[in-house]
């Protein structure tokens, strides 16, 4: 058993710089034991440690079947990804992980897929559609609703674009501010849910992003016949000790490190949306 409080040493084999301030890390674990044994579901979470600094809860995004090497993108918050972002290929980490309960792949397998994101922490789904596109046969349709506050701050348009042209995929995207050539929706991402055909009980939804879009979308896909059950959100709290014991990331009973990130809606939505929860 991985102990959950120990750190294991990573290599930066490859940094990608994504946008400004945003960045991906590829990593491998010094240790060729411990990589061999490391695995993770889409959805969860490590802890990255940058020496003599801290450590913060990052999102994996790359997909499970690469035995040899996985991914975090970070964004430009705080003190630790400031230094994070300073790092270069060749250099470590600290690791701790993976935490969490994942999205549920298992049992969407056989039914559409209707993944829902807004702003810039879109990074929870993006394993999400690694996971499916590299499994296609196992999947109904997928449909990415994505959207942002202004058009220049979609990341990875060249990738929107690829997934868009895969089999029984479809691709919308949302700005509330466009710009010259935007070639897409002007407006809320909730606004997308009139441009899609949603087979109701044949639909598992996943979702990420800021709350207030989250009970949006969660009151359209209601009105739509869409089980409130079978909608997935994965929840942003302040994770420090990915176990439970600091207290952060408590949600009423429950801790958002341990018993999320991913909740079924029916899990959280007594506190949902209630301020200061």
């Amino acid at each position: 058993m991985i102990n959950p409080y120990l750190l294991r040493e990573a290599e930066i084999v490859e940094r990608i710089e994504e946008a400004s301030g945003i960045f991906t890390l590829r990593l491998r674990f010094s240790d060729p034991a411990i990589q061999r044994a490391y695995n993770f579901q889409p959805g969860q979470f490590n802890m990255v440690y940058l020496y003599g600094v801290g450590e913060v809860a990052i999102s994996i995004v790359s997909d499970p079947r690469d035995e040899h090497l996985y991914d975090h993108t970070i964004r430009v918050v705080g003190r630790v990804t400031r230094g994070l972002l300073q790092l270069r290929t060749g250099q470590y980490v600290g690791i701790r992980g993976p935490f969490g309960r994942g999205w549920p792949l298992q049992e969407a397998q056989g039914r559409d897929v209707l993944i829902v994101t807004g702003g810039l922490g879109c990074a929870p789904t993006i394993s999400v559609i690694n996971y499916i596109l590299n499994r296609r046969e196992r999947y109904g349709r997928l449909i990415i609703m994505q959207g942002v506050k202004h058009a220049d701050d979609l990341l990875w348009r060249d990738r929107y674009a690829q997934w868009a042209q895969q089999a029984d995929t479809e691709v919308l995207i949302a700005a509330d501010q466009g710009a010259a050539l935007w070639p897409w929706h002007v407006g809320l991402v909730t606004d997308l849910f009139d441009s899609i055909r949603l087979k109701p009980q044949q639909t598992v939804v996943m979702m990420c992003g800021p709350e207030g879009m989250m009970r949006a979308a969660i009151k359209q896909l209601a009105q739509r016949g869409v089980d409130e059950a079978e909608i997935y959100l994965s929840m942003e709290r302040n994770m420090q000790c990915a176990v439970g014991h600091c207290g952060h990331c408590q949600y009423g009973g429950k801790f958002i490190c341990k018993d999320g990130p991913v909740f079924s809606y029916p899990e959280v939505m007594e506190l949902f949306g209630v301020r200061g929860f």
